[in-house]
């Protein structure tokens, strides 16, 4: 999952199909501001290709990223030269220093196999807050609206090649699996590949109860990031 093969392609198809990162960085660099004006420093959890961080750091002082995933990684220190990016499981990290805000979009947190991990990865967000510190984290979608069977497709054409993607869902037990084949072409030939992606479908009590149990009570903000939303919480 997230090999070199998605990383060469992930910010122009996810760019393509109507992710707005700058917004997305606004947006948040804003509900960290009006729960902590003077915040200077943000973690991006998750942080994948350093798209959101590539705004953010514009709008906060010192970022840095964190995610699993070494090529997503590759890219993203390639685009933020001086940016601290680290290869590192949400569950476990630990960079030895904490920060104003932390974040994690992009519906990160539900690659993860189980709710209980789901909480474990927020312990160590609220753990890498400074007294005061906001958390931002975006779930993906809820069981009630969780959409079995849909089907979607994409042409999104380059400067230098046209990708197609097609991707189906299935309801599993306790998460939901896409399934998507990307096919790239361009001047030296035609590549195909695939990837199956299962994320959590997890209630919002469940992810309202990870944030107490990691000792910060969340809000959760209907009606942005797609229609997800987003949990706002501030460390004591």
């Amino acid at each position: 999952m997230f090999g070199t093969e998605l990383a060469d392609v992930y910010d122009l198809v996810y760019g393509a199909r109507g992710q707005d990162f700058a917004a997305e960085a606004k947006l948040v660099a804003g509900l960290v501001r009006a729960r902590r004006p003077h915040a200077d420093s943000l973690l991006d959890v998750g942080c994948g290709t350093g798209e959101h961080l590539r705004w953010l750091r514009g709008l906060i002082g010192h970022v840095e990223g964190v995610d699993l995933s070494a090529a997503m990684v590759s890219v993203a220190r390639a685009k933020l030269p001086g940016v601290g990016v680290h290869v590192a499981d949400m569950c476990r990290f630990d960079l030895g220093r904490r920060f104003d805000a932390v974040i994690s979009l992009s519906t990160a947190v539900a690659y993860l196999p189980s709710a209980e991990a789901m909480g474990a990865a927020v312990a160590r967000m609220v753990g890498h807050l400074r007294p005061g510190g906001v958390l931002i984290v975006e779930p993906w979608y809820f069981p009630e609206n969780f959409l079995d069977g849909h089907i979607a497709a994409d042409i999104i054409r380059g400067q230098s090649r046209t990708i197609s993607r097609v991707s189906r869902t299935e309801r599993l037990e306790c998460a939901a699996r896409i399934e998507s084949h990307y096919v790239v072409a361009q001047r030296d030939g035609i590549q195909h590949f695939s990837e199956v992606q299962d994320f959590g479908l997890w209630s919002r009590d469940q992810y309202l109860d990870a944030f107490r149990r990691a000792g910060c009570a969340a809000d959760y903000l209907p009606d942005v990031q797609s229609g997800r939303g987003l949990f706002v919480a501030q460390a004591g």
